[in-house]
């Protein structure tokens, strides 16, 4: 029997997200190679979808380590207790496939060798998740050849906006966003008003995004089968 895969973010105060993040799922599902259960919405939402699927599930996180506080909150508060054929994933992070089209993005925004970088995530309460972005930028910065400035929208420091102003005093006079984060939201809007020369689009859509939940839900599947 193949586990259900189970998507989950917070998408309850963003109709921007929800959108996407339905589109994501849709995509995922129609690669036929597993059910897909979108666990989309506040709190309450997420563990009713998720505790409502029957049979062994994947249950994988609908976003970037570092890329989205609420939902990365969301789903630590998961209980998934007693449910022995359930097997949670950690969000994708520095994924080859995915650092490289994110240089890719940035050299379609109008970065040249020479400006400034900044990579902006949204933070979380997991050190995990902070190293995740870490192992990004230096990924980023090794494709790249240019140093990469980690900056931060929600949590910790520093902010992306300090980040920016950072690099323009030392000499940078543009100075590019590499935005880490899966769906365009809020959030994302925010980045335009950093003082930036250009942002990237967020990650999906992209079928890179699609093929690495597919890996982890493969990963997933044969750990389950164990």
């Amino acid at each position: 029997m193949v586990p259900t895969m189970v998507l989950v973010a917070d998408d309850s105060q963003d109709t921007d997200r929800k959108e996407a993040l339905r589109d994501l799922a849709d995509a995922v599902a129609e690669r036929g190679e597993a059910p897909v259960v979108r666990a989309f919405g506040s709190g309450s939402e997420v563990r009713r979808a998720v505790h409502s699927v029957e049979g062994p599930m994947v249950v994988v996180p609908a976003f970037v380590a570092g890329g989205d506080f609420a939902s990365a909150q969301l789903f630590a508060g998961l209980d998934l207790e007693g449910r022995f054929d359930a097997c949670p994933t950690a969000p994708l992070g520095a994924v080859p496939s995915m650092v490289a089209d994110l240089a890719g993005r940035l050299s379609a925004s109008g970065w040249t060798d020479g400006d400034g970088v900044v990579l902006a995530a949204d933070g979380s309460t997991g050190q995990d998740e902070r190293q995740a972005v870490t192992d990004v930028a230096r990924m980023l910065s090794r494709r790249l050849g240019s140093p990469v400035q980690v900056g931060y929208l929600n949590s910790w420091a520093p902010s992306v906006g300090d980040a920016v102003e950072r690099l323009q005093r030392n000499g940078r006079e543009r100075v590019a966003v590499a935005a880490w984060r899966l769906v365009e939201d809020r959030d994302y809007d925010r980045l335009h008003e950093m003082g930036a020369a250009s942002v990237t689009a967020p990650l999906w859509p992209s079928e890179i995004v699609v093929d690495s939940l597919l890996a982890q839900h493969r990963a997933a599947k044969a750990r389950l089968a164990a």
